[in-house]
């Protein structure tokens, strides 16, 4: 076989592109590999950046909370409701429309904070021992008036609830239908 000059230079050329190819195929491949790695990594990032905003709200929200606990505690003394000061449902309810049997306790009728006794260091006594920033004045000669007069508005509610609960036996038995309420 002869080969001349030309045909030499032309398969040389074609081997030299051949090889070209490869590489720039090989070098396409590790592109690619690299831009999914830098895609993974951009997901990670925005993940932890996500993450990062979620403690950051819940931190702000935890040192609120303790902002509302210590002011609460300092000026308003409000107390989480507990269990026992809600009805458990439709039967409680309409057990309050029944006169109580002797010895029963006294029906939880609404939310209230416990009232120490007098000389109890704390609790409600402190909200008692505070002044006025206007005036300066103790409020203690206005909370006993003002005992007085919730006694006395306590001792109203209870005559209009058992006036009330004799009644609500009567209401509860009597059906009335759409034509009769018109």
């Amino acid at each position: 076989m002869n080969l001349t000059r030309d045909r030499v230079h032309s398969i040389g050329w074609v081997s030299v592109l051949l090889v070209c190819a490869a590489f720039s195929l090989a070098l396409m491949l590790r592109v690619n590999a690299v831009k999914s790695q830098v895609a993974a990594s951009e997901k990670r990032i925005v993940y932890v950046e996500r993450d990062i905003d979620f403690l950051q709200t819940e931190f702000q929200t935890r040192s609120n909370q303790q902002q509302l606990k210590a002011l609460n505690e300092v000026e308003f003394g409000y107390e989480a409701p507990k269990a026992a000061q809600y009805i458990e449902g439709e039967r409680q309810l309409a057990a309050l429309g029944n006169a109580p049997a002797p010895g029963a306790p006294a029906p939880i009728r609404y939310a209230s904070a416990d009232v120490p006794a007098d000389g109890d260091a704390g609790g409600a006594s402190a909200i008692l021992a505070m002044v006025s920033p206007v005036t300066g004045a103790a409020p203690a000669a206005k909370a006993e008036k003002e005992t007085v007069k919730l006694a006395a508005a306590d001792v109203q509610e209870g005559r209009a609830l058992a006036r009330d609960a004799r009644d609500i036996g009567k209401r509860l038995a009597r059906i009335e239908t759409a034509g009769s309420a018109e």
